[in-house]
């Protein structure tokens, strides 16, 4: 059974034309949620330090230079096994091959003019288990930054924050008996932890659960830069590619505050507040970072091509 409406008497209804009829809130404008960037550089980074490390395998050829009994593996992998434990623990070619294909090596650096080691360094590992511990990490870290910033951004954070730390690991290490060469993208990948930080700083108002946010990434930071204090790891390189990172995500990866709409997002005609896109504090940050940047990198380079040849003491991880 239907329920019967009551009846309504039309002409009884009456309204008072001087009351303000209530008109309902106006609509809130939001922009569409961004996409996702489909993240293809940092596997090919992650590609790239694999053959790298495949190369210099095959270029340093163990079983022709050392005696096959030597070297590790040699049965299993032939020319790619890898030098004795003796001459390099963590499974990988020799020192000279390194050297030979871009390790930082100040002298070289400085007397003979080959200032792209700088920055080809950041593409070669001491062994496999060197190469694993920082693709792992890269892999972690690099693909979700890429999916929120874009290659373009995040390209430019690993390359800068490399040669950030290789830069002051050529200047802290001191004289030594005998030379050794410094490889590895640790540099870099601090740089990326560095720059993440700098993001929840400076992108302090879209976060919701800040505090937590923040101690979770204070403790991996502080975790991996105690990694510093293992032998034979310069912990120079990690310092000075995390400063170069901290500083340059106030300048690459600033984004819109909380509340910001586009207007390209709003109807015409619709009366709506906008609030500006960036607050204040960030154009400061952004303005402080990049001075001193360029202030670091000028005089990074200007005390390493003025102090002379120097022998480096330790491998980079």
């Amino acid at each position: 059974m239907g329920k019967r409406l009551p009846s309504v008497d039309m002409e009884s209804m009456s309204y008072d034309v001087h009351k303000p009829i209530s008109m309902p809130p106006p609509p809130s404008y939001y922009p569409p949620p961004p996409k996702p960037w489909f993240p293809w550089l940092v596997p090919l980074i992650f590609i790239a330090n694999v053959a790298m490390f495949v190369f210099t395998l095959y270029e340093n050829n163990c079983p022709a230079t050392t005696r096959r009994n030597r070297c590790l593996l040699y049965p299993e992998l032939g020319r790619f096994s890898f030098q004795p434990f003796q001459e390099n623990p963590l499974l990988g070619p020799s020192m000279n091959i390194l050297k030979r294909y871009g390790a930082l090596d100040k002298d070289a650096v400085v007397e003979q003019g080959e200032a792209w080691r700088l920055v080809s360094c950041i593409w070669l590992h001491a062994g496999v288990i060197h190469l694993l511990a920082n693709m792992l990490s890269l892999l972690f870290i690099g693909v979700r930054l890429e999916q929120e910033f874009g290659f373009l951004k995040i390209g430019c954070l690993y390359m800068l924050s490399g040669f950030g730390g290789s830069l002051l690991s050529s200047l802290s290490l001191v004289s030594a008996e005998s030379p050794t060469i410094s490889v590895g993208a640790s540099g870099a990948l601090f740089g990326l932890l560095g720059a993440m930080l700098s993001e929840l700083i400076t992108n302090w108002t879209i976060y919701a659960n800040k505090c937590a946010a923040l101690i979770s990434l204070i403790l991996i930071i502080g975790l991996n830069l105690a990694v510093g204090f293992v032998p034979n790891v310069d912990n120079s390189a990690h310092i000075g590619g995390f400063i170069s990172g901290f500083l340059l995500g106030f300048v690459l990866l600033i984004r819109p505050q909380f509340g910001y709409v586009n207007h390209k997002y709003i109807p015409p005609g619709a009366d709506v507040k906008r609030k500006s896109k960036h607050k204040c504090y960030q154009y400061f940050l952004l303005i402080i970072a990049l001075l001193l940047l360029v202030f670091g990198y000028a005089s990074g380079l200007s005390r390493l091509y003025r102090t002379g040849p120097q022998v480096l003491t330790s491998n980079t991880f």
